[in-house]
């Protein structure tokens, strides 16, 4: 199979996505924004019993893989899980994967 520059971008754009995913603590802060709607960074360490600093820091991997979003109001940041932009890399996998079996995708 023949591996374009556009498949080479789109491959390293899923990667970006599946690292941010790996740690079993940026999972965990996915699901707690995605039950509570927003977070500060003080609310999700205190829900989910991790160092603030180590919060932040898992924040900043999902924040640079676009999974989630942060709104300053002030001091004060208030994240929330970007939905959207996992539904799209879940389904650029898909389409991916489909596309390699030689399946057609709706």
């Amino acid at each position: 199979m023949e591996t374009s520059h556009h498949s080479d971008t789109q491959l390293r754009q899923i990667a970006r996505f599946f690292y941010a995913l790996k740690d079993p603590r940026r999972l965990r802060i996915l699901i707690t924004l995605a039950q509570a709607g927003e977070m500060t960074v003080t609310e999700l360490a205190k829900n989910i019993r991790i160092s603030q600093p180590l919060v932040s820091w898992h924040l900043g991997q999902l924040r640079t893989a676009g999974l989630v979003n942060v709104e300053r109001s002030g001091r004060i940041a208030r994240y929330s899980i970007v939905l959207e932009s996992i539904e799209e890399q879940l389904m650029a996998f898909r389409t991916l994967l489909l596309a390699s079996a030689g399946e057609e995708t709706a």
